[in-house]
């Protein structure tokens, strides 16, 4: 497959995943759930709709790549902070697509996140 067909077909994937997002989100605002739970599922919807190819976003889950720590893991990190995710969302990464989240999208991934923290 040619490098042209490839990208096409990334950013075909990122555009049907974003309107999926959109539809979560909408459907997500429209629940009855408390404001810090709808955030963790809203981020939940995120996350399996943009991480999970490369990343474990379950507990106890299995990632595709060796290279991609767990969310799970990078919650119970020390540093892990709403703060220090807010940071890393605004900062390009070498290993990682360039997705660009909104403020709100990096609030509700981090929510997410930092909801398994165990310790």
């Amino acid at each position: 497959m040619s490098h042209n067909v490839r990208i096409s077909i990334g950013i075909a994937v990122l555009i049907a995943l974003s309107v999926l997002f959109l539809f979560s989100v909408v459907h997500t605002a429209a629940g009855a759930q408390r404001p810090g739970s709808r955030a963790v599922a809203a981020g939940h919807r995120l996350a399996q709709a943009w991480c999970q190819s490369c990343h474990a976003i379950e507990p106890h889950m299995a990632g595709f790549f060796d290279e991609a720590p767990s969310f799970q893991s990078i919650a119970d990190r020390k540093g892990t902070t709403a703060l220090s995710l807010k940071v890393f969302w605004r900062t390009s990464h070498q290993n990682m697509p360039n997705l660009v989240i909104s403020p709100e999208q990096a609030e509700v991934l981090s929510a997410y996140i930092l909801s398994l923290k165990r310790n």
